[in-house]
């Protein structure tokens, strides 16, 4: 879902300033998940857990600011594949806490992290070899980010998923208006604008939920290279319905991730 989130936000970013989408978006997946905490949450997290979820959130503000910016400048099916190395913070984390993966799963996880950084290189324009397109800074800024959120996530997980996603949107989103108000002053001018970010918030809070259910679950290491592969979706979206041209190199970087898949959920 983070794949329809992001390939949202980014449309939105072409319109709208990137701090108003993240403020509206993040507000909206708030109100969300403090239904779902209200619903069906039971006991509360430890502190250190309340600790992890807000620093999940306030890098995860920060990466998202960041994804915004550079979906706005940038090729929106090359800066999504590229914020998928995101993956590689936290399978350092588990891999430095001891997680082991299979052989299959190793093999998998390599693959996954290769696809999506070849369908990252974009063809010079009537010339040859292969370039990073622009954005690329800011998108790998935003990868870092993001893989410190979901080490984050999945260290306060198990406290409570819904507790750590609420406790994230907390800390978020008070940064982001505050980012909006200051540096932003242009809204959405109709009511569509508005309809489309509620609806980016309302997939990117369901896709944290599933993401922090995941990684209470299965392995950081391999959850975390999994979720990393919403990219994929970007570009075939972007392609779709933007007709943005992906070279041959890029789609054979997508089969490949997938791949990779096939092979970490078999072993």
């Amino acid at each position: 879902m983070w794949g329809f989130a992001d390939f949202g936000a980014g449309a939105a970013t072409r319109r709208l300033p990137v701090f108003v989408v993240a403020a509206v978006s993040q507000t909206a997946g708030l109100v969300v998940v403090g239904a779902v905490v209200l619903a069906t949450a039971h006991g509360t997290p430890s502190r250190r857990q309340f600790a992890w979820a807000a620093f999940a959130g306030v890098v995860g503000v920060v990466g998202l600011s960041f994804f915004y910016r550079a979906l706005a400048m940038g090729t929106m099916g090359i800066i999504g594949p590229i914020t998928a190395t995101a993956a590689i913070v936290p399978v350092a984390y588990g891999l430095g806490r001891g997680e082991r993966p299979s052989t299959l799963q190793g093999i998998g996880v390599g693959l996954a992290v290769v696809g999506v950084i070849a369908a990252s290189l974009e063809p010079v324009p009537e010339g040859r070899g292969r370039q990073i397109g622009t954005g690329v800074g800011f998108a790998l800024t935003a990868a870092f980010a993001f893989g410190w959120s979901l080490v984050g996530l999945s260290r306060a997980a198990p406290g409570g998923v819904a507790w750590a996603t609420l406790t994230m949107r907390l800390a978020a989103v008070p940064i982001a208006v505050l980012l909006a108000l200051t540096l932003q002053r242009r809204a959405p001018a109709v009511p569509r604008g508005w309809l489309l970010l509620i609806g980016v918030g309302i997939a990117d809070v369901c896709a944290t939920l599933l993401y922090g259910v995941a990684s209470t679950k299965g392995l950081l290491s391999v959850v975390a290279v999994l979720s990393s592969l919403y990219p994929i979706v970007i570009v075939v979206l972007a392609r779709v319905l933007l007709a943005e041209r992906i070279a041959r190199p890029q789609l054979a970087g997508v089969a490949v991730a997938l791949a990779g898949v096939a092979l970490i959920s078999a072993g």
